[in-house]
């Protein structure tokens, strides 16, 4: 049995907060070089020129990479021989994302639905748990803006309508949210489950690297048929036309009733901030 203690836990979400929406990752600010350097267009070649000095400028200066430093969302692997000590995971999680926030001066977002009053300190934190064999914990902290959230969808598809419907749904739910979701975007795409683990899977399968290939042959050549897709849109950087529409398409798919076909789309924008810590 690994004991951890709450205070680590704490003190190493803060850190990944305020680091998360600080400095923009590797293989994010890789695909914005490449895609400056492919661009013809001269705006969209400005706008990866932007992205980058931004990218430098938050790094340089501590500033977030954009004002909207969104609700915190964290997905957790448990091992089931780690025990927490000080307080439940749920609160140590929670409170180090308040501390992350409130000391690295990052905008504070999470309202009451209806009041619209703040909470005043971004919580509560969105939780995801997974109870994994093993001694590790495992925390991956995720900065989701309201902008590309709000374009994200759930559907249900009827069987019948297969991958077609499938490609449909997302290339057509890409080409609607036009502009809004800042792109580039990632496309997150949780194929089966149930209408919940759709949506929970879309977003999980943001968390890979842009240059991670699905294990699987056949989904990884979905995800390429997908991705060539909406960059055919000609959507472009922020909306102003060019061949990178999406830096990436990413797929998680589940076993689902026989009567269904469900099927969620997260769409996440160009400052695709996640960190992980590993204790």
């Amino acid at each position: 049995m690994k004991i951890v203690q709450a205070k680590d836990i704490r003190e190493a979400v803060a850190a990944m907060c305020i680091a998360a929406n600080r400095e923009l990752p590797a293989d994010v600010r890789a695909a914005f070089e490449a895609a400056h350097a492919a661009e013809e267009a001269p705006a969209a070649k400005e706008i990866f020129r932007q992205l980058l000095e931004n990218a430098d400028l938050a790094r340089d200066t501590g500033l977030p990479l954009c004002q909207d430093c969104g609700l915190a969302v964290f997905f957790v692997e448990a091992g089931e021989d780690v025990r927490v000590e000080g307080s439940t995971l749920r609160e140590a999680i929670n409170d180090g994302m308040i501390t992350g926030y409130k000391d690295g001066f990052l905008r504070k977002s999470s309202c009451d639905p209806f009041t619209r009053k703040n909470t005043g300190d971004n919580s509560p934190s969105i939780i995801h748990f997974d109870i994994v064999p093993g001694d590790t914990l495992k925390i991956t902290m995720m900065a989701k803006g309201g902008g590309s959230e709000n374009m994200s969808r759930v559907t249900m598809l009827s069987p019948a309508q297969g991958w077609k419907g499938i490609k449909d749904f997302v290339v057509n739910r890409v080409a609607e949210a036009g502009p809004n979701p800042c792109p580039p975007t990632i496309v997150g795409v949780g194929i089966g489950g149930n209408f919940e683990l759709a949506a929970v899977n879309s977003k999980k399968a943001l968390m890979r690297e842009l240059d991670d290939t699905h294990p699987d042959p056949e989904i990884a050549k979905l995800e390429d048929e997908l991705l060539a897709a909406i960059n055919a849109l000609g959507i472009g950087p922020m909306g102003l036309g060019g061949k990178t529409t999406s830096l990436g398409v990413k797929i998680l798919v589940a076993p689902c009733h026989l009567a269904s076909l469900p099927l969620a789309v997260n769409i996440q924008c160009h400052s695709a901030r996640h960190k992980e810590v590993i204790f």
